[in-house]
């Protein structure tokens, strides 16, 4: 593949799609959403070529869980398509304006970046998430997924493009990267003359490396251990139930559960809750107090060095038992607690400084990490979680793949 030549055709559609209206790309969306339910017998067949190919690589039934896509899931991609389609379209939005004693009127119009590029790994929902958000937006996207989700990917992007067309917009809106070779994503990074942002989603090799080679601007988000603090005032049946959810409804997503960090008073009352409730799906990795509280049972092992540094991504859950709130923060700064993090609590004091000493994008209290999510937060889809503190934090959606110009409007006015 020539890399600039598909740097240069995303560019060149950037400028149809930043004066597109909103009807227009409405339109395409639509016709994404009805293509991908009328195409879906050969979506799945792809899907089902990649989750076989995948088995046969050895992948974890995680990584396999987020390959998959069953009819269910195909629907809830393409009604996420609708959903955005019912957003409204920030392009040329004012975020504010005033009148200079000078007479002009000065005012911020959103507009979109322009290209965005996008290097994901085995979720194959994330090409349409993309390309939906990127198009309501005015941006052109160059999407690079793993080569697990090849064939699926190849089918959506078939229907992403089919649909441009429809719609009469440029094909070149969305482009798609076919060829695995790391080398291709290098060169992808070096594309500043044509791409304005680079967003990575995946583990933190790949943020790493999109950090230490792009010459774009790049958002970090994706990664990061997700905490629960369980502290002395907690009501602990309902806690059980929001750490149950948060660890086991997806344990393959990025806002599951990794660790659960119990105030010393409540931690001999609520491990055995936890074990019953739990040890028949969950494994429990144990550091030495929570280990003694479990006792020699199936299922419990002691945690090891770099365990609370692992997003688990899996039926696995860190648990360790600490003396206060200042103890659970100071656990989390060290263990890369940046994504999603939540304190049960009934005191409104814990709550406010749990709140405002997490560092990390999303923030709960009572609640579960599960809900760090664009279609949870009323974003619709996203095109990734950023956990970074410039520009765009949390999950990203429209207003997030939009920057702005500053506008003045005057009477010929010279400058006194």
């Amino acid at each position: 593949m020539d890399m600039i030549k598909l740097g240069q055709a995303a560019k060149q559609a950037s400028f149809t799609l930043a004066t597109a209206s909103t009807k227009q790309k409405n339109s395409a969306l639509e016709i994404i959403a009805d293509e991908l339910e009328a195409s879906a017998a050969t979506i799945l067949a792809a899907n089902a070529k990649d989750i076989e190919l995948g088995r046969e690589a050895g992948l974890t039934e995680a990584l396999l869980d987020r390959l998959l896509l069953n009819e269910a899931r195909l629907k809830g991609i393409a009604d996420d398509v609708r959903n955005v389609i019912t957003l409204d379209d920030p392009v040329g939005s004012e975020l504010d304006s005033r009148i200079l004693e000078n007479g002009m009127s000065l005012a911020k119009r959103r507009v979109p970046l322009g290209v965005v590029g996008v290097i994901y790994e085995a979720r194959p929902n994330v090409t349409i998430d993309i390309a939906a958000l990127c198009l309501k937006t005015g941006n052109a996207s160059i999407l690079r997924g793993g080569k697990e989700t090849f064939y699926s990917n190849m089918e959506l992007v078939k229907v992403i493009q089919s649909a441009l067309d429809k719609a009469g917009l440029p094909a070149a809106s969305v482009q798609y990267i076919e060829k695995p070779d790391r080398e291709l994503v290098s060169q992808l990074l070096k594309l500043d003359e044509y791409v304005d942002m680079i967003i990575p989603r995946g583990g933190a090799g790949l943020h790493k490396m999109c950090k230490e080679n792009s010459n774009i601007p790049v958002i970090i988000g994706g990664f990061g251990i997700s905490h629960i603090f369980v502290d002395e005032s907690a009501d602990l049946e309902r806690s059980l139930d929001v750490v149950e959810n948060s660890k086991v409804q997806r344990p393959s997503a990025c806002n599951s559960l990794d660790t659960l960090l119990l105030h010393e008073a409540v931690a001999k009352q609520f491990i055995p809750m936890l074990y019953q409730r739990l040890h028949q799906r969950v494994e429990f990795v144990a550091a030495p107090t929570a280990l003694t509280i479990f006792g020699e049972k199936e299922g419990v092992r002691e945690a090891k060095p770099g365990d609370f540094d692992t997003e688990w991504l899996s039926y696995t859950l860190g648990v360790k038992v600490v003396g206060d709130i200042d103890q659970a923060i100071d656990h989390m700064r060290v263990h890369n607690a940046s994504h999603s993090d939540a304190i049960m609590t009934n005191s409104l004091v814990n709550s406010e400084k749990f709140i405002n000493s997490a560092g990390s994008a999303a923030v709960y209290v009572n609640a579960s990490t599960r809900f760090t999510d664009g279609a949870q937060f009323g974003l619709g889809a996203e095109v990734a979680v950023s956990t970074q503190k410039l520009h765009a934090r949390g999950p990203m959606g429209l207003e997030e793949l939009t920057s702005y110009k500053w506008v003045g409007k005057a009477d010929y006015l010279p400058r006194a």
